[in-house]
């Protein structure tokens, strides 16, 4: 049986994938195979020897220890795309909060007393702001959410340009034909009234949206931030606010510097926050993790590659490892000592990781000796043998 640990509130119903006797299901657990998240910050939590693999409900692994992770070859996942309709509403919501002063509209008729109805005629003309229909947007990113976002600004009548050196096949055949690509993102900052970030945050996204960046910008451009807050420079944004530079911001992410600035509208991290993204989270999670623990199958890794081939009747041995010369030619060699005969095998590496699915025919075979054996070898960092 795989034990799995939740660390946040899961959606019950994500969690029907792995309601079987192969998996028990706890927030209390132990010594768990598995862990599925959302927001609970990992960075300092102790990671159990038994763990093999965390699934974060949700696109951004930012709570995640990675590195370390990787390390202890344990395959840390995510739901890329489980959430995109929400999101894409939200970002919807956010470019019509940026144009047509609509919260601020709203909480002006709030504080109104006497004769509401002649007050709002009198005062609505400080609240008008202009149509989308006709402007031009630029979409960095165009993965899962960036495609829905760049279709729907289509839909809206909107000039759009989308940039994405990374483009994956799914994202080409669904974007529309509409939107314009570039591969170079200075004609973004330089020509768009509106830019949306739809890109993971990492070391190197880190302030993407920085003083240089904004010295490019359109004037007045309004910036929409739905991805993560790290990706833009706090410090150079408010200075580009003050001098015009850039109109509005309206992010989900925020922080102290950010409130109380008229220019900036916070929006308290409510992008997925729907019960249908959050069950398409977890239900993503779940089935990610039901398939490595059972199966061995990799999709949709953070730190290792996808890896899939059909289970065959024999066993299945799984091994983790660096992305280094000499290794799967030692582990093939301890194989065939052991007169174990491979009928079939996969191995992909992502960065400085790897990964290994072997088939064998024989369904008995000494497991403990042959984990020892594979580990004993330089760079191998976790066995597994189903």
């Amino acid at each position: 049986m795989f034990k799995i640990l939740t660390l946040n509130k899961i959606s019950d119903s994500g969690l029907e994938p792995i309601k079987n006797a192969n998996f028990s299901i706890s927030s209390e657990e132990q010594n768990p195979d598995g862990i599925i998240l959302r927001s609970f910050a990992m960075h300092d939590y102790p990671l159990p020897p038994t763990l093999k693999a965390v699934a974060r409900a949700g696109a951004g692994i930012n709570n995640i220890p990675i590195q370390k992770c990787s390390e202890e070859g344990i395959v840390v996942f995510n739901t890329p795309g489980a959430n995109a309709t929400a999101v894409r509403e939200m970002v919807i919501a956010g470019l019509l909060l940026s144009n047509r002063k609509i919260y601020q509209g709203i909480n002006w008729a709030q504080s109104l007393t006497g004769d509401v109805a002649k007050l709002v005629e009198k005062g609505k003309g400080d609240f008008v702001g202009p149509e989308l229909y006709g402007k031009k947007i630029g979409i960095i990113g165009l993965g899962a959410i960036g495609v829905l976002v760049a279709n729907a600004c289509v839909a809206l009548g909107m000039e759009v340009i989308g940039v994405d050196p990374f483009m994956s096949v799914e994202a080409a055949w669904a974007i529309s034909r509409s939107v314009r690509r570039t591969k170079d993102i200075n004609e973004i900052y330089g020509q768009c009234d509106y830019i949306s970030l739809h890109i993971p945050y990492n070391e190197k996204t880190k302030h993407t949206i920085n003083e240089s960046v904004l010295e490019k910008v359109k004037k007045g451009v309004k910036l929409i931030n739905f991805a993560r807050g790290e990706i833009v420079d706090n410090a150079a944004l408010k200075k580009a606010l003050d001098d015009g530079t850039v109109s509005t911001y309206v992010t989900d992410f925020p922080t102290e510097e950010l409130l109380g600035n008229p220019k900036i509208i916070t929006i308290p991290h409510l992008a997925a926050s729907t019960p249908e993204a959050e069950e398409n989270c977890a239900l993503m999670a779940s089935e990610e993790l039901k398939n490595y623990l059972e199966t061995g199958v990799i999709k949709n890794s953070v730190n290792f590659p996808n890896c899939d081939i059909p289970l065959a009747d024999g066993k299945r041995i799984c091994i983790v490892h660096r992305n280094t010369s000499n290794i799967i030619g030692p582990i093939t060699t301890a194989l065939a000592e052991r007169k174990l005969n491979i009928t079939d095998m996969l191995s992909a590496s992502k960065g400085d990781y790897a990964y290994a699915l072997i088939d064998v025919d024989s369904k008995e075979i000494n497991e403990t000796e042959i984990t020892e054996k594979c580990l004993a070898i330089e760079g191998v960092l976790k066995v597994r043998i189903l």
